[in-house]
């Protein structure tokens, strides 16, 4: 073979013929899985020649930097460059099918979960995943020695040529960025939305923007100082809603018991199957005298998910834009729920079937001020017992009565339900009830596992009342998050039997949320909230003060509770208009509405409400700030190892 190759009138030699060919094959592949793997909201013709565009600079310029290198060693970077390149973008398209949302550097801090969502992974697996890769092969025979299709080309690259193909990649890169901006104005500062960026910039440049976004965010620890809370402080002051005098106190000195819905939606309440309801006993609360069923409460989680409910439970913070405040701010410093009402006379514990490590729970819960932490140690991890990510809902609510027998009252109690997590396997023997007919597995099967964790529940306040603990506690139950993604919208337009537009899949991110205690004024309640509202709320219930604490929710039963749930990447919903991809609903209509003033503003709230969370959370600015009668949580106090627990007789 000759020591070029010829396309036309052109000779160019080996190495670059090599070279453009790897960039052709991954700008196409990446294109086409921009196109078809992720739901990136394309909607002109701009957007739809950028998704095309973009690509192709980073292909260029990162195997580009493979000619740096002399002899043989050029043809292995560029192979290597390829693979790391062609693993990212598979890596987000399995992230991407079961979380709809894609990797950010602080995510892959969170590997110690890995080996427990092994089983859901694999789901996520399809028999077409090799095409990923059929590109890497093919080059990587074409200059294998064996098959010598390509004869390696030893020669040193010139500057000159580096430099036109870096200077090339550069132009390309300035141009698509000069479209999105045109498209998008400050496309990289107003957005909290990964979909923005994948989309204007591509899948290689957003990992780009969000190592350097991420970066700048672990870098405000160190630059924070005592003036930046507060503008903090300032603002959770002036927001403060009074509490409600006919509910504050209701439930002073009860305990309290938090049962965390796993991927509980609200749309499950009342649905029927098939003529059969799918959670009678939760559909049976909402018309208790003695329970407070809020019917426009939503999750507002990111890619935390489970810990991201959680820090907002205990905390009244948001989560953070990227990872999880669990994994990454564990040794911060908190006035969360644990902490206050410890210093107001209740013991604090965590009960949950899963390994304590999980979430990097056994380290942020002692900044919290948990005092104990049953974890999997203390309950029968038997394989009959044992489901997906841990404890089954029935099991687990058994073996936890002796132990929430165990503690000093009043406590301050969380329970934190596994059973009804993607991808939603159950035994058929456990399954009482049939899965749909959508022929989406997950879907269907989501209906056989809600049903089972609505019969753990019924089993559980009936222990409950056995016990005798049931009088005297209030008993709060919320839907951490979804549980069927847009990924499954077509599954979902037939459960629902209507078209899952943008304001339907904003309805979707609805939870419920129960509030529950013997002796309350019950009712349906249709305040709008979020996870934001609980700590405030119940704080106020148990008649706590709390206009001292950096919160950001306020009171769901104050008459001056603000009405706007803000999501994490922007969007939000009121009672008025629904902002979904900065386009504004009317929520009762559907129709699109034009942007006014009135609604710009409720954006600059959410917008504010966002960054002051992350000022706190990313500077660790409550270790400037103590609020009268409360002392900082003291990490050294707290050991969640294994002991035998004092049961009652």
């Amino acid at each position: 073979m000759k020591s070029f190759i010829k396309l036309g009138k052109l000779n160019i030699d080996k190495y670059m013929g090599f070279f453009f060919l790897a960039v052709l094959l991954l700008w196409l592949k990446t294109y086409a899985v921009q196109l078809t793997q992720f739901k990136l909201g394309v909607e002109n013709s701009i957007q739809s020649f950028l998704l095309f565009l973009n690509p192709l600079a980073s292909a260029i310029l990162f195997m580009g930097l493979a000619m740096f290198r002399k002899g043989k060693k050029k043809y292995s970077s560029l192979l290597a460059i390829y693979f790391v390149l062609s693993f990212i973008l598979y890596a987000n398209v399995l992230y991407y099918r079961f979380f709809n949302d894609f990797i950010t550097l602080p995510t892959l801090t969170q590997t110690q979960n890995f080996g427990d969502v092994s089983g859901s992974v694999l789901s996520l697996l399809k028999p077409y995943d090799i095409l990923f890769f059929v590109d890497f092969i093919l080059l990587a025979v074409l200059v294998s020695k064996r098959f010598n299709f390509i004869p390696v080309d030893t020669s040193r690259i010139s500057r000159r040529k580096i430099a036109a193909v870096m200077l090339t990649a550069l132009a390309i890169f300035s141009a698509n960025l000069g479209m999105a901006e045109a498209d998008r104005p400050q496309l990289l500062k107003r957005t909290f939305d990964r979909n923005y960026i994948v989309k204007y910039l591509g899948m290689y440049n957003y990992t780009i923007y969000d190592a350097i976004q991420s970066t700048k965010a672990s870098a405000q620890r160190v630059m924070a100082d005592s003036n930046d809370v507060t503008e903090v402080v300032n603002y959770t002051q002036s927001q403060f809603a009074e509490p409600n005098p006919d509910y504050f106190g209701a439930a002073k000195g009860k305990n309290v018991i938090y049962l965390h819905l796993e991927s509980m939606q609200n749309f499950l309440i009342d649905y029927k199957l098939n003529g059969e309801e799918v959670t009678p006993f939760l559909n049976s609360l909402t018309r208790d005298s003695n329970t407070l069923y809020f019917d426009n409460f939503y999750h507002q989680t990111a890619q935390g998910k489970t810990a991201d409910a959680e820090f907002m439970l205990e905390n009244s913070l948001f989560g953070l834009p990227q990872g999880s405040a669990f994994s990454t701010k564990g040794l911060n410093t908190y006035q969360a729920a644990p902490a206050i009402l410890g210093q107001n006379g209740y013991t604090s514990a965590v009960f949950h079937g899963n390994t304590k490590s999980f979430w990097n729970r056994d380290e942020i819960y002692k900044s919290f001020g948990f005092n104990k932490f049953f974890d999997s140690s203390y309950y029968d991890m038997s394989p009959e017992n044992v489901s997906n990510y841990g404890l089954k809902d029935k099991p687990f609510f058994k073996e936890s009565i002796p132990l929430l027998q165990s503690l000093p009252q009043p406590f301050y109690s969380k329970f934190i339900m596994l059973t009804n997590h993607y991808p939603f396997p159950i035994d058929e023997e456990e399954a009482t009830i049939a899965p749909h007919t959508t022929g989406d597995k997950s879907v269907d099967t989501y209906f056989q596992t809600a049903r089972y964790s609505d019969e753990a529940l019924r089993q559980f306040f009936a222990d409950l009342k056995a016990s005798g603990l049931y009088e005297n506690s209030i008993i709060v139950m919320y839907g951490d998050h979804y549980g069927i993604s847009q990924n499954h919208n077509k599954a979902m337009e037939k459960v629902l039997g209507k078209e899952v537009t943008p304001l339907v899949s904003a309805e979707l991110q609805e939870v419920p949320l129960f509030i529950h205690a013997p002796g309350l004024e019950g009712g349906v309640n249709h305040q709008y909230g979020g996870q934001i509202d609980l700590l405030p709320t119940l704080l106020h219930l148990l008649g706590i003060e709390s206009d001292q604490f950096v919160q950001l929710g306020t009171d769901l039963l104050s008459k001056e509770h603000r009405e706007l749930v803000a999501f994490r990447n922007g969007d939000f919903v009121s009672p008025e208009v629904v902002s979904i991809d900065e386009k504004y609903y009317d929520p009762k209509t559907g129709e699109l509405l034009e942007e006014t003033e009135e609604f710009d503003h409720l954006r600059k709230i959410v917008n504010q409400q966002l960054d002051l969370s992350d000022k706190v959370v990313n500077g660790d600015l409550l270790r400037f700030y103590t609020p009268e009668n409360f002392t900082p949580v003291d990490r050294s106090n707290y050991n969640y190892n294994y002991e035998e627990p004092a049961l009652k007789e």
